[in-house]
């Protein structure tokens, strides 16, 4: 396990004194849960982003449809 260190004031270490938790188990969680919000913002972003890009291509053919495109011209060009 890593270790790191936190600088807090002499007034709030002695705050910290009078309640009696368990601090380093406290900002474990506390990172835990941070890390696990931003990474639901960015799956969140991710979505709109994708959403965004989906609404813009609307009325313009798929990826596959234009690939079939191709290979029926290519093998129509083909067997002229």
């Amino acid at each position: 396990m890593a270790v790191i260190t936190v600088r807090v004031d002499n007034e709030t270490r002695r705050m910290m004194k009078e309640i009696k938790i368990n601090w380093s188990e406290f900002i474990r969680e506390a990172i835990t849960r941070k890390i696990e919000e931003e990474k639901r913002k960015n799956i969140a972003k991710a979505v709109l982003i994708n959403e965004k890009l989906r609404r813009r291509s609307k009325g313009e053919p798929s990826a596959e449809k234009i690939i079939r495109m191709f290979r029926e011209a290519r093998y129509t060009a083909s067997s002229d």
